[in-house]
């Protein structure tokens, strides 16, 4: 008894079996999906990209918040100031309490 292989169907006439036709197909459509996806979403990561960066902010924007950060930086003289002046009323209010004080006293003139 010689051994003998079992009988194969024939090939179809492109010489690729069908399940290796499927296979191919499903990865052509993967491929044309993914391509499409990217092609839709790239506008959007694009933006969150710039957003990230912080380069997407409007430049009148930039510019309105580097006019309010010198602003802040003017301000801080004034600001010492202001506290400085409010230490020397201080003073004068304690001066003007000791003085009132003072004159509540009863002198000791007997």
């Amino acid at each position: 008894m010689a051994f003998q292989l079992p009988p194969t169907a024939p090939l179809p006439p492109t010489g690729i079996s069908p399940h290796v036709q499927e296979e191919v197909l499903i990865a052509a459509v993967i491929m044309v999906i993914s391509v499409a996806a990217v092609f839709l979403f790239k506008p959007l990561i694009a933006a969150i990209a710039r957003r990230i960066e912080n380069r997407g902010a409007d430049a009148a924007l930039r510019g309105d918040v580097e006019q309010l950060r010198e602003q802040i930086n003017d301000l801080d003289p004034l600001r010492n100031r202001v506290h400085e002046l409010e230490e020397r009323i201080e003073f004068t209010e304690r001066l003007l309490a000791q003085r009132r004080e003072q004159d509540l006293l009863p002198r000791g003139d007997a």
